[in-house]
């Protein structure tokens, strides 16, 4: 059993580069498809960091695992050791706090601009990035704010894009773990299930255009949330 747990849900919602920069470290870590019931029987007091990657179900669908992920994740809230969830992962932080999570009007996909808020201002988690900058997103959920939460970003398509709760927890509707070869992958696979006639959905050629240096970009943004995120478990 490592120190790093990170959740994960289905084949195409990988950790992508948040292993990189585990990896890198040297630092040990072990993934878990919790759909697959691999969360039971961890002894859920060893880990000192959590992840929660995505998934294309919704944290209200009537699965017997997402109750025990529900449950694993309000034991790590009571540990207090930092947790940084992605798209569904970030709503099953919110869902795991009490918040409603539901479905929005549309569906939001693609690179789509984050605005941090008034309250996210002195916040740790933001400290690398300016007061606008770029995700990927792919998502028709959205969680309300948990109580005490501070809400950091926001844009046109989603107002609740990201919060901090405590000083050990993040939770983002977006998928800053994508590489390359993901976006590739998710398009390749679900490419087919966009509809143009939404605004708030990009087209794949669109999402494709200068995808090196968007990743690379993305990738600098992910890296702040990680270094973070890790700096709280080990400094």
């Amino acid at each position: 059993m490592t120190d790093i747990l990170i959740l994960t849900h289905t084949d195409h919602c990988t950790p992508g580069y948040l292993r990189e920069v585990l990896e890198a470290r040297q630092l040990d870590f072990r993934v878990l498809r919790v759909d697959r019931g691999e969360l039971l029987g961890v002894d859920l007091d060893r880990p000192k960091a959590v992840a929660i990657m995505g998934g294309a179900m919704s944290v209200n669908d009537p699965l017997p695992w997402l109750v025990d992920e529900i449950a694993a994740l309000r034991h790590f809230i009571r540990r207090d050791i930092p947790l940084i969830g992605h798209c569904l992962g970030g709503q099953l932080l919110a869902k795991a706090l009490g918040a409603q999570v539901q479905a929005m009007a549309h569906q939001e996909v693609g690179w789509q601009r984050q605005q941090q808020t008034p309250q996210a201002q002195g916040s740790p988690w933001l400290a690398h990035l300016p007061g606008e900058f770029e995700l990927f997103e792919w998502h028709g959920d959205t969680f309300e704010l948990p109580a005490g939460a501070q809400h950091l970003l926001a844009n046109e398509w989603c107002q609740n894009q990201a919060f901090a709760w405590g000083d050990k927890l993040l939770a983002v509707q977006a998928h800053p773990e994508m590489t390359e070869p993901l976006v590739d992958l998710w398009l390749a696979e679900a490419g087919h299930l966009l509809d143009a006639s939404q605004a708030s959905q990009q087209s794949q050629a669109f999402m494709r255009q200068d995808l090196s240096a968007r990743v690379t970009t993305l990738n600098q943004v992910a890296a702040g949330f990680y270094q973070h995120w890790l700096r709280l478990a080990f400094d």
